[in-house]
This record gives C-alpha cells, structure tokens and sequence, in this order.
C-alpha cells in the first residue's frame, strides 16, 4: 500500500522542488574548506554524481564567501548543475551582504536562528539575513538544532514549566522549545517578507525517539517542507542504523520532503556513503527508486559454499557500475529486481518474484541453476562460467525489457499531445 504523504507546500530550490507533490529529495553536505575552491568543487560534483539533488556548503569566513563565484564556475565546467545551499551561522548577516556574488549564487540559504542572535536586537541579524533573502528570491531552511537552541526561548519556557503546578519533565520542556522556535523563526521570517513558499523547516536532535516527537509535533503544526535527519548520526553501524530507523519511522509515517543521512566518515572514508544510505531507506519503503535492487538470501547450513555470496555481491556491484550507462540509455531501469539466491528451500520462489533471478545450488543438491524472467523459467545455468552467463542474462533482458530514453520520451511526448 503506497506511503500517504502529509501535505506541504512547494519551495522552488534551483531546478528542483521540495514538498508538495515533488519527489522526497536526497541531499549532503561537503567537508571542505569551503575557501578551497578546487576541493570543494571537486567533492560537490562527487556527492551529485552520487546522487545528491542538493549540496549544502559552509559559508563561514570571507574567505569561503570569496570562493562561491569559482566553485560555481568549475561546477558550470563540468556541467555539474546541482543547487548549493549555503550554511550560514554567527556571520551570516555580514557576508550575505557583503559579498552579492555569493548570496545570488547560493539556491538557498541555511540559517540557524539560534545562532544569529534572534529574539535580540528587534531580530537585526536575523532579519538582514531574511531580508536578502527576499531581495534575491531565495528560500531558506530555517533549521534548529538542540545543541544551539535559541537560549532565551528555552529559558523562558522552562521557567514557565516550573511555576507549573506539576511541572513537566524538562526533556519534554526541550523537545517543545525546538518546535517553537523553528515555527517561531518561519513566522518572524514572513513578517519580515520572505513568502510561505520560500520556507523550509528542520529541528534536529541527536536521538531517535526525540527525533520522532519533535518532527511529528513539527509536521501537525505547520505546512512546510520539512527537512529530516539526526543532527550527529554517528560513525560506521551506529550511524547507519540510527539513520534508518529514524527516517524511514517519519517517512512511513509521510513526515518528510527532504533528507540527510549526517553519518561521521572514517578517516579518509567515503563521504558520499550517507548519499547511498537516503536512496536506499527511501527505495526500501518504495517512495523512490534510484538503483536496481538485489534480493541475495543470508545462508544458511543448506549452503556451505560460499559462492552464491561471491556472485550476489558481483552481481550488486556490475549493476553498480552499470547504472550511469543504463540510466543514460534505458528509461526505468532503476526499478529492475535481481534476485541471487544460494539454495532450493527459498531459491526458486524468490527468483520468481523478482525480474529476473538465479537459484544457486546448495549443499548435496544438483549441481545446477535454473534461471527465471518475468515469473518463468529461462533456462539452467551449469558450470564454472555461472557469473558470465547471467550477466548476458541480465544484459539481453535489460537491453528488451527497458525502452531507450529517447522512445520513451517521443512517446510520453505523444501521449500528452507534444510535437
């Protein structure tokens, strides 16, 4: 049964939309000094290639604000044309009007009300930021974050909390000051200007049942996109579960319209692995498709040899690299099934819900493999050239299954009536 999505609003970034009834979009955030424009551009076009729609940047110093105009010129070299948001705290206020180039280069712009001095001075810093914003008609993500919440709020509400009769437990007093500055700061943004459509929300935490609350209580209070992720995921199998767990909750619950997974890499580990992580939690709960998917079995004693693990992860990795060719010749792709499985008892049944799938033998069965298309029996696999011949397999079926993109396209062309 399809994922009801919740309803929001539409915010235009660059080419691509958020909310409404646009995709659920994945998005990163680079690691460079931003004042390093050749590394930077560099790992921009890395985390697109990846599969980042949006690639959000630090725009701390003069120096990175500087930079902008040559990230954007490497970026347009290489015909990489990926919206870049600017992350902005403390200075925010100063370099967007002190450097234009940048603020119109930007797609939108992150602020962090806790850190640029909001409920302070009349909201100068704040609103100068807000104000550039509607200027150069940008959006902005107005995203808390609990370990820079707005001080004054959360002290005023929880000195309310304690004159309470019976007060209530100050993790609640905090998950509750979340919500209300980031909706606090969407509606001070629209007073000073900036359109309900322009607005995006996020109020991170670190924790997953915090995470859950804040962001339902976020997502029955307003209409705005809203952004999702922990704010700290963590590193290796730590991060990745609590990322999971956390967004596909929300998500499954139709909570989200934009994603990250802030996973904290190895030293020199892979930064676009937080990219693959989001398209993966979001084609598992059939929301997007990104990839061709492979159902491989986890062995058991019925599959002592170790092949059938061998071949499924050739086969994951052969898609892998075959995904920018096909993407580019063949329309749908990203949806095809594979199914690699290493014995008799879920082989075959397995093999047929998928495209296309192989049913490997396991311990003292036949030596052979039969393999399946479309629910039926292709033909059986013998001997040491298994992994080849399902790859040609897997080629042919491809190649007559998925239309070129250039037929598919004259034909959704034709059906909406466009010559």
């Amino acid at each position: 049964m399809p994922i009801e999505r919740r309803k929001s609003v539409r915010v235009q970034i660059g080419a691509i939309g958020v909310g409404g009834n646009a995709p659920i979009a994945v998005q990163s955030m680079t690691n460079t000094d931003t004042a390093d424009a050749r590394a930077t551009a560099a790992q921009v076009i890395e985390l697109h290639q990846a599969g980042s729609e949006l690639v959000r940047i630090t725009v701390n110093t003069d120096a990175a604000a500087r930079a902008l105009p040559e990230i954007a010129a490497e970026l347009e070299r290489r015909k990489a044309r990926v919206p870049l948001i600017g992350d902005f705290h403390y200075n925010g206020h100063i370099l967007l009007t002190r450097y234009r180039e940048c603020a119109q280069i930007l797609a939108k712009y992150r602020i962090n009300p806790g850190n640029v001095g909001i409920g302070n001075q009349d909201d100068a810093n704040f609103r100068a930021m807000i104000e550039v914003a509607c200027r150069l008609g940008k959006p902005v993500r107005i995203g808390v974050n609990w370990g820079s919440l707005d001080q004054a709020l959360l002290a005023a509400m929880m000195d309310d909390n304690a004159r309470l009769p019976e007060p209530r437990p100050a993790g609640e007093v905090l998950r509750e000051a979340l919500v209300q500055s980031a909706l606090r700061s969407a509606a001070a943004a629209e007073r000073y200007g900036l359109p309900h459509d322009q607005i995006v929300l996020s109020a991170k935490v670190s924790g997953v049942p915090d995470l859950l609350t804040v962001y339902r209580q976020l997502a029955a209070a307003c209409d705005y996109p809203l952004h999702l992720g922990l704010t700290e995921a963590g590193l290796g199998l730590k991060g990745v579960a609590a990322t999971a767990a956390a967004l596909s909750i929300l998500l499954a619950e139709g909570i989200g319209d934009t994603i990250r997974a802030s996973l904290t890499p190895r030293p020199g580990g892979d930064r676009c692995e937080e990219v693959r992580l989001c398209q993966q939690v979001l084609q598992s709960l059939e929301l997007r498709s990104f990839a061709p998917q492979v159902t491989a079995c986890p062995g058991c004693g019925r599959t002592t040899s170790t092949f059938f693990q061998s071949m499924a992860e050739q086969i994951q990795t052969y898609l892998r690299e075959q995904m920018p060719v096909w993407k580019s010749r063949y329309a749908g792709v990203e949806n095809l099934r594979v199914a690699v499985m290493g014995c008799v008892v879920n082989g075959p049944g397995e093999s047929r819900h998928a495209d296309i799938g192989i049913s490997l033998p396991g311990s003292f069965e036949e030596p052979k493999a039969p393999v399946y298309v479309d629910g039926k029996l292709l033909r059986t696999l013998r001997g040491e050239g298994l992994v080849d011949e399902f790859i040609t397999i897997l080629e042919d079926y491809v190649r007559v299954r998925y239309a070129p993109r250039d037929q598919a396209a004259s034909v959704e062309a034709a059906a909406h009536g466009i010559h």
